[in-house]
């Protein structure tokens, strides 16, 4: 997959079947948008783009407000890796400023879909809004395809469950660790990539937990579940296991992952590891009480019975 940084750059596509948005999750409403890219760009001998941006438009549009608490369900790192398991041709990140927010919809088209990538079609989700004020809208593009020389087309809204699937349902969902529910709207597994390192701890400085690494998160804002234990699958380029991520906070009270790996005597780590997140186990686990022991070790023997 391409990333380009710039819509000058990206003027290299050939005949560019386009979508925009933030993409937050990659979740199967917009794995649907992805696949009809894929379709529509092997029908017009071209390549699928997804116009993304960076960071998020409500960080910078409502700092104070919805943008300021804002957690994301996929560090940049993390979202670029699910587009390319998604098939995804090309990716161009733009950088969100105030100034760029107030461009109007008909200019972004006529100026960059158009005027810089020559788009050929141009594919939205349902409801999606763009531009100045998000005025522009499916029926905006519809009326725009003969003067700008392009094919609009909407994708209806997806359900799961006979829920609308959306980012901020499935944010919902991991924050209140219904990771289970998240993945069913995700279509894949919620993930954490990171670089891990070595992290020793005894509990009640006696027991200690074998290959354990904390994970150092690469994004701020990056969406994390409650504190508590979690089931996981463990993958590095060394490494493929069952392991036991452990959320909680450190001493400065800011959040931490930990995690456990199962079915490896002595994993050497290098590179990045990715966390795959399965199913809750247990809540909230103080690792300087008494208790924490016997609760961590219940829940291992549980994530050790668990198929998957």
């Amino acid at each position: 997959m391409n990333i380009y940084r710039s819509f000058e750059e990206a003027k290299v596509i050939r005949n560019p079947v386009v979508t925009t948005g933030s993409f937050d999750g990659v979740h199967i409403g917009h794995k649907t948008i992805l696949n009809r890219l894929k379709m529509l760009a092997e029908k017009h001998n071209g390549e699928s783009v997804l116009i993304t941006f960076d960071p998020h438009p409500r960080k910078v549009l409502y700092p104070e407000t919805a943008g300021k608490d804002l957690k994301l369900i996929n560090s940049q790192e993390e979202k670029i890796e699910l587009l390319e398991k998604a098939g995804l041709n090309n990716v161009i990140i733009i950088e969100f400023t105030r100034e760029f927010s107030k461009i109007t919809s008909e200019q972004f088209v006529k100026d960059f879909l158009h005027g810089m990538l020559n788009a050929r079609v141009i594919v939205v989700g349902f409801n999606h809004h763009f531009g100045f004020n998000k005025e522009g809208d499916y029926k905006h593009l519809w009326a725009w395809q003969e003067k700008y020389n392009f094919e609009a087309e909407e994708i209806p809204e997806q359900e799961v469950y006979h829920e609308t699937v959306s980012s901020t349902k499935i944010r919902q969902a991991i924050s209140e660790g219904y990771i289970q529910r998240a993945n069913a709207y995700l279509d894949h597994y919620y993930i954490i990539i990171g670089k891990p390192k070595e992290y020793s701890f005894y509990l009640q400085g006696t027991i200690e937990l074998p290959r354990l690494f904390s994970v150092p998160l690469t994004e701020e804002c990056k969406l994390l579940p409650p504190a508590g234990i979690y089931a996981v699958s463990v993958e590095s380029e060394q490494i493929h296991s069952k392991g036991m991520v452990i959320i909680h906070k450190n001493t400065e009270d800011q959040p931490e992952v930990l995690v456990n790996i199962f079915d490896t005597p002595e994993p050497q780590i290098s590179g990045n590891m990715t966390l795959y997140f399965h199913k809750k186990i247990h809540g909230a686990v103080n690792l300087s009480d008494s208790n924490a022991p016997a609760k961590i070790s219940i829940a291992r023997d549980e994530i050790s019975e668990l198929i998957y």
